[in-house]
């Protein structure tokens, strides 16, 4: 069993502590965070004790989560690292490029793992691609929701950066070419932005992220040159579509008759992403693997989402 920190006591560590609570192979004993009163009842709902130092982490645990603040993770990550505790850091990974390259910089010095929580990863629908994804041609990822006014970084650090991390893991490329337009509807930072993708292979991709729709869409359209995939995040499932060409010979010359063909493939791995980002990360930690999201993954899916909303915040000109 791994002992585990949760380090902030806000709604992801929260979240976090709750799917801890019932993994077998999880102990959650410390939680931290500055606000005794919120800080308290979260370690007390867990049967954890409680610290406003994070330097207590590493007495009483082997791993931790980052849940604060993005821009803090490398003040609390990097001397949690470097004390020989493995890190699930919250996605973004950092706010800046510097910030994330310290992090990595710090696990790697000290082997520590560092895995990022891009948690559509491990979303059931998503796992099941790693079969299918052959020949991507073209990706279009939709992520839409309400507006929700507790919420402070802008749609792209918040909710676009899960499909960028996707668009490049799809793609398995590098970047060669980034688009954004959006605008600013309920706050004073990007609330609405679409953003277009070139890779240096010949993949594109559009990527759209709301927080001003009024219902919750979590879509993946996939086009390849034998199919055309569809995942629904929200409900977890995935579709693919195939043409099935048929010629036929006619006085007069050659008619073609197309009919589609439908395949709705089980999926292997059913729960909560959550548990299953953490059951991942706890066998990582057990067993010294890279994660499925390592520091330097989150790193390129931060560069990305900072380069959509350089351009997506330029004036027209």
């Amino acid at each position: 069993m791994t002992r585990v920190a949760v380090v902030g006591a806000g709604l992801m560590g929260a979240n976090h502590a709750r799917v801890l609570r019932r993994l077998p192979e999880a102990e959650v004993t410390l939680v931290v965070d500055p606000d005794g009163q919120r800080g308290r009842a979260l370690a007390d709902s867990v049967g954890a004790r409680y610290s406003t130092d994070p330097a207590a982490v590493p007495e009483l645990a082997e791993a931790a989560v980052v849940a604060v603040p993005s821009e803090q993770h490398v003040d609390v990550g990097v001397p949690l690292l470097r004390a020989g505790v493995d890190l699930l850091v919250e996605k973004p990974v950092a706010t800046t490029v510097e910030d994330a390259d310290a992090l990595i910089e710090a696990a790697r010095e000290n082997d520590r793992i560092l895995m990022v929580g891009h948690v559509e990863r491990f979303n059931p629908a998503v796992l099941q691609l790693d079969g299918i994804v052959q020949d991507p041609l073209h990706v279009e990822l939709t992520r839409m929701g309400p507006f929700s006014p507790r919420v402070t970084a802008d749609v792209v650090l918040d909710l676009m950066i899960h499909d960028l991390e996707l668009a490049l893991a799809l793609a398995d490329s590098d970047v060669e070419r980034v688009e954004g337009i959006g605008r600013r509807e309920r706050t004073d930072s990007l609330d609405l932005v679409t953003a277009l993708l070139q890779f240096r292979n010949g993949v594109t991709a559009t990527v759209t992220a709301s927080r001003v729709g009024q219902s919750k869409i979590r879509r993946i359209e996939l086009t390849q040159r034998t199919n055309f995939v569809v995942l629904d995040l929200v409900r977890q499932d995935l579709t693919i579509h195939r043409v099935d060409h048929n010629e036929f010979l006619a006085e007069g010359g050659v008619r073609y008759r197309q009919s589609g063909l439908v395949e709705i493939p089980f999926l292997e791995h059913r729960g909560e992403p959550l548990a299953l980002e953490w059951e991942h990360f706890l066998e990582c930690v057990t067993h010294r693997r890279s994660p499925r999201v390592t520091g330097v993954q989150g790193r390129r899916a931060l560069e990305l989402a900072l380069a959509v909303q350089r351009s997506a915040g330029l004036p027209y000109r």
